[in-house]
């Protein structure tokens, strides 16, 4: 079974506890192997200068080997010339040191006799002349045994230290956290101008409260934008239904002849297509608009089909007596669901129509861009379009001038469609329009190589 903690805070402090006791415990070890090390050459040091000390009373004064016993203090050494004992002291004898030198020896060595007690032993590197000291450990290990408890306990005091130092991080760490989570459950649908706090921009926490206010601004900004979407489409819903509702109840109300039966059937007719005109366009916005449509993809040729497209409205021109006018710079080939980006210069088309006056010129124009991109360009000469309106034009039902939009028989839904065909082929819209110098709609989509 696996141990999961169910907090963060808990997890990070079980984190830093187990790091930290990993340091202490690497660090414990570290120091008490460099102790072991540094007394064992300290000892072997002192064997050294022991060794010296009897090598140069044997050399100078043999018989008086004695004294390095009970002058120097040394206690245990013995001196020995192949097999023969010249010297050795009465301790050496005792406790069998003879057996803790070894012949092919060149450093010292440490051995524990039989009654448990523990040498470090040297010998001289003479052929003939062989001199042996050596030391008792048993300081040397009271001490590293000493050392190896204080470490050992200070371990677990290490790892308490570490849970409650850790506990108490983490809570003032993840702090933040809890602050935002208690105002991130306050903001509900109706509350999406609420943010997050931001202490500190340039932190993780400050970075995560960031992102979560922008987020929290684009729902905002959506959820706004599906409100205004809602209220105009019942808007322009429940106009023609209350003009149909009105025209029906005075048919019935009144005995009426029969061609005016027939103009009353006519009104309605006309408001039904009205309708017709709008669910369909909300439907292509629907279809455009969703992920999993399939676009039927073929290569055409961009000027045939602004052609035909703008061929589709020419009727709405002559009415108006436009002139209406295409222009191609030979053939621009691009991949795109021609269905759908036809329906989008439809509407840009229309829409031109619709705005330029009364024997106004509208002018199609496909050709290829300085960046090496197809371009679609619809320019009029009608009362143009200010600045502050030029992104906002593209928002369904959104209308420069609501009344005379109305009059014209628009819906307020072209530009949405045009703007949401031609992103979904992978291009763009861009207009360039000045109050009263006419607009200029470019459709802009990768040519196919």
């Amino acid at each position: 079974m696996i141990l999961h903690p169910r907090t963060i805070r808990t997890r990070l402090t079980l984190w830093h506890a187990a790091v930290l006791t990993v340091i202490v415990f690497t660090f414990s070890a570290g120091i008490f192997f460099f102790v072991r090390v540094r007394l064992l050459e300290d000892l072997d040091a002192q064997l050294r200068r022991d060794l010296a000390t009897i090598e140069t009373t044997y050399r100078e004064a043999p018989t008086e080997l004695s004294e390095a016993d009970s002058r120097a203090g040394i206690k245990l050494f013995e001196v020995t010339q192949g097999d023969q004992i010249l010297y050795r002291t009465e301790a050496w004898g005792e406790r069998g040191l003879s057996r803790a030198v070894r012949a092919d020896a060149t450093a010292a060595t440490s051995w524990s006799s039989p009654e448990g007690a523990s040498y470090r032993a040297l010998a001289s590197p003479y052929a003939t002349l062989r001199i042996s000291v050596a030391a008792d450990e048993t300081a040397l290990h009271r001490t590293l045994w000493t050392l190896g408890i204080i470490l050992a306990l200070g371990i677990p005091c290490a790892m308490a230290l570490a849970i409650a130092g850790g506990w108490f991080l983490a809570g003032r760490v993840l702090a933040p956290v809890g602050v935002m989570a208690e105002r991130a459950k306050k903001i509900t649908a109706d509350s999406l101008g609420e943010r997050l706090p931001v202490d500190n921009p340039a932190d993780e926490f400050g970075r995560l409260a960031t992102v979560f206010n922008e987020t929290l601004a684009r729902l905002q900004d959506s959820f706004e934008r599906l409100r205004r979407f809602t209220a105009d489409a019942s808007h322009e819903l429940r106009t023609p239904l209350t003009a149909m509702r009105s025209v029906g109840e005075v048919a019935l109300h009144d005995s009426l002849e029969p061609a005016a039966y027939r103009d009353v059937i006519g009104s309605m007719l006309e408001e039904v297509e009205r309708l017709t005109a709008l669910v369909e366009s909300l439907l292509t916005l629907t279809r455009v608009d969703s992920t999993r449509i399939q676009l039927a993809r073929e290569v055409v040729d961009l000027g045939t089909l602004a052609a035909n497209a703008t061929e589709h409205v020419r009727v709405l021109a002559e009415e108006k007596e436009q002139t209406l006018s295409v222009q191609t710079n030979g053939a621009i080939s691009v991949e795109c669901d021609a269905a759908l980006l036809r329906r989008g210069i439809v509407n840009l088309v229309d829409n031109a129509i619709k705005y330029t006056p009364r024997n106004g010129a509208i002018q199609v124009s496909v050709g290829v861009l300085a960046s090496g991109e197809a371009a679609i360009e619809v320019k009029d000469n009608g009362p143009g379009i200010a600045p502050i309106h030029h992104e906002r034009i593209f928002e369904r039902f959104y209308r420069v001038d609501s009344a005379r939009s109305r009059s014209a028989g628009g819906l307020g839904l072209g530009l949405a469609i045009a703007r949401s065909t031609v992103e979904v082929n992978g291009g763009r819209i861009e207009v360039e329009s000045d109050e009263g110098r006419g607009s200029v709609f470019r459709v802009v989509l990768p040519l196919h190589r």
